[in-house]
């Protein structure tokens, strides 16, 4: 079932379709990988080793500030790919944390691995390419949205655009992501009932 998500996910971001031997050497690539809540799945200071597919779960990826605060920059759930980019394909270390906020189950990849497979499978590279265009836009909107747009304009464009990380993702966690104080977060809640 986990593979199968995973081929789900690159016919829908690709036109190509993958052939069955095709899907092997993804099964061969890909390694299932189990986080408890709360575990990680990288920590500030180390090399991304590799990207993941969230298959059943919930992450974040994080920083803390001067203060010592956790600021929220990415939220992930079944469907998303969870990794600190510029680490996983520059091999840096990471300035970021990801953990698991709930019990997750992923399939990862190393860049190697990855860089590999796309020499052999046009579906993916062409799913990579979609991925990343629709990565760099929804960056560009929320950086905009961020610099723009009030507090309530932002919370209402998260219910629009994604209204299951509510339920799935503490309001600590949320107003982090939004950018915003639990108070007011809170507040925004009850304005809305």
């Amino acid at each position: 079932m986990m593979y199968e998500s995973l081929f789900n996910y690159i016919a829908d971001y690709s036109r190509s379709s993958i052939t069955k031997d095709e899907e092997d050497l993804i099964k061969n690539a890909f390694r299932p990988k189990i986080l408890r809540k709360n575990q990680y799945f990288l920590q500030d200071g180390d090399v991304s080793k590799y990207t993941g597919f969230i298959t059943k779960g919930a992450m974040r990826q994080y920083y803390l500030n001067k203060k010592g605060d956790e600021v929220i920059v990415n939220l992930f759930i079944e469907n998303y790919w969870a990794t600190d980019r510029e680490s996983f394909f520059n091999l840096k270390p990471s300035a970021y944390n990801i953990d698991a906020c709930e019990d997750t189950e992923l399939l990862i990849i190393t860049r190697a691995d990855l860089a590999e497979l796309m020499k052999k499978i046009p579906a993916l590279v062409e799913m990579i390419r979609v991925m990343d265009d629709r990565h760099a836009i929804a960056a560009q909107k929320r950086l905009a949205s961020t610099i723009n747009n009030k507090a309530e304009d932002r919370y209402e464009e998260l219910l629009r655009s994604n209204p299951q990380f509510i339920q799935r993702f503490p309001q600590h966690q949320i107003a982090s992501y939004l950018g915003i104080t639990k108070e007011t977060l809170s507040r925004l809640k009850k304005a809305r009932k």
